[in-house]
């Protein structure tokens, strides 16, 4: 599958995001092995790894959901959507938008004293290497829901201002007819 392309500026941002959480996995791996390695192999555990996957996946699943929104991959009812003529698409779209704005409002409304408070304290894990994962994953949890919000309003501004053509569909049809080894109809 291909990537969207950007169609505006918080793209940039969103891609920013997604390139550093493509790569965060790996980091994973490799934290996770060496615990692996270090208990079994020398009998001598970190007390730091554990929390650290904890945080960086945190980190992962919420930019993860950013990027799926920016290339238009969220989960959509597409049967009812598709069959609609352009002006209920459009106002399954504003609903749609609307869900998004509202809920994005109050999460960042009804979380911002207790991310801010955490922040400002730089609360940390309780544990023995006790990082301070409150204090970071709470506020981003809030910026992160700020960008999907302006994700969501640039992404409505491109998709109603776009000619619609069926060009993508038909070319992902012709890949999956070539992977399956299917011919082409004759046009």
């Amino acid at each position: 599958m291909k990537e969207h392309e950007r169609t505006g500026p918080v793209d940039y941002l969103t891609w920013g995001f997604s390139r550093v959480s493509m790569w965060a996995p790996a980091f994973l791996v490799v934290i996770m092995f060496y615990e692996v390695f270090m208990r079994y192999v020398f009998a001598k555990p970190t007390i730091w790894v554990n929390e650290m996957s904890l945080w960086i996946a945190g980190g992962i699943y919420l930019t993860a959901g950013l990027y799926s929104l920016q290339q238009r991959s969220h989960i959509r009812i597409t049967i009812i959507y598709d069959m609609a003529p352009r002006g209920v698409r459009k106002f399954f779209d504003l609903l749609s938008l609307f869900c998004v704005l509202v809920f994005a409002f109050c999460v960042i409304w009804g979380g911002f004293g207790e991310a801010w408070a955490k922040l400002l304290r730089w609360e940390t894990f309780g544990t023995a290497w006790d990082p301070p994962i409150p204090a970071t994953i709470k506020p981003l949890i809030l910026i992160t829901l700020a960008i999907v919000a302006i994700q969501s309003i640039s992404n409505l501004i491109y998709d109603w201002n776009r000619e619609e053509t069926h060009e993508a569909e038909d070319e992902e049809i012709a890949e999956l007819r070539a992977a399956a080894g299917v011919e082409q109809p004759k046009a």
